[in-house]
């Protein structure tokens, strides 16, 4: 089977956050769940908005959509992780753009990979029910 891959741009990340595994981040396992995963770039996309002043539904009056997403795993993660997570942004079109995600964390001073990311987004406007261009204060903050 072929994995998937992600390749990071060089560039400093546009963004970045620690956030910390709570016992309700863990699974049957003992580590971190792979729904957890995706709940964990929701939160460092919502801090990196709410960074510039937004949220996922008032960009200028548009909001967001996920339209996919690609989750890689690389290790795993437990109770009393900080997890550093970096957004960088790539393929930025009209309308869309992707957000990649690096997932670290650093455990008995070593730094650690748990997971890559990548969401696919669509600016929307929800008050027409359609798709719209990226309004060009989003689109100077990803570049």
């Amino acid at each position: 089977m072929a994995r998937v891959k992600l390749k990071f741009p060089d560039e400093k990340p546009l963004f970045s956050t620690l956030i910390p595994v709570r016992v309700g981040d863990l699974n049957y396992g003992n580590h971190v769940g792979n729904d957890t995963v995706l709940s964990l770039i929701h939160e460092a996309r919502m801090q990196f908005m709410h960074s510039h002043g937004y949220t996922e539904l008032n960009i200028e009056g548009l909001g967001l959509i996920m339209a996919d997403v690609m989750i890689a795993y690389k290790g795993e993660s437990f109770y009393g992780d900080k997890l550093e997570i970096a957004l960088f942004a790539e393929e930025i079109t009209q309308c869309s753009f992707d957000i990649l995600y690096r997932i670290t964390t650093n455990r008995n001073g070593k730094n650690l990979d748990i997971a890559q990311a990548k969401t696919g987004m669509v600016c929307f406007d929800y008050g027409n029910r359609k798709i719209a261009d990226i309004p060009e204060v989003l689109r100077a903050i990803l570049k």
